[in-house]
């Protein structure tokens, strides 16, 4: 992806809703500062999450604080009722966490009316380096994910300048 195109930053359009309708506007990338080097892979990762949410399943995502037992963490709490243990996923693929519900209809039932359908989803969230897993909680209908990320130590280097002359 071009960083310019004739000395102007590139930018991809974005439909806004406005009160005349639709507009297409445009975005100019938040990754394209000189500044920000090789962060290119970033910027692919995150349209390509945006464009795969569908709204489903509605999600919440809260900063716990650290209560003596556990540390300051994020929680993650997905509502995926009806779906029981065995037709949930939490995987971690390349530095990004996926749920996947899967349901199968079931042929035995004779519904008059169908409102509640058997639907597949996959949920994908996209984790910071050094984040954890600390584990995933099904109760009442509610997929919990707790996150953590422990301290790093922080690392200053010395880089030599090397005389050429």
């Amino acid at each position: 992806m071009p960083a310019e195109r004739k000395g102007v930053p590139y930018r991809t359009p974005v439909k806004v809703a406005s009160s005349e309708g639709f507009e297409t506007m445009s975005r100019v990338p938040s990754l394209s500062s000189p500044f920000l080097l090789g962060f290119d892979e970033i910027e692919r990762v995150l349209d390509r999450v945006t464009k795969g949410a569908d709204g489903y399943p509605p999600y919440n995502i809260e900063r716990l604080v650290n209560d003596g037992e556990n540390p300051e963490r994020l929680r993650i709490t997905l509502a995926v009722a009806g779906f029981t243990r065995d037709q949930l996923d939490v995987t971690i693929e390349e530095n990004q966490l996926v749920i996947r519900g899967r349901q199968q209809d079931d042929k035995s039932h004779h519904y008059l009316h169908r409102g509640i359908a058997a639907r597949q989803f996959q949920r994908t969230f996209v984790l910071a380096d050094g984040m954890e897993v600390m584990g995933a909680d099904l109760k009442n209908g509610l997929l919990s994910i707790d996150l953590h990320r422990p301290h790093p130590e922080r690392i200053v280097k010395t880089i030599a300048i090397n005389d050429q002359e």
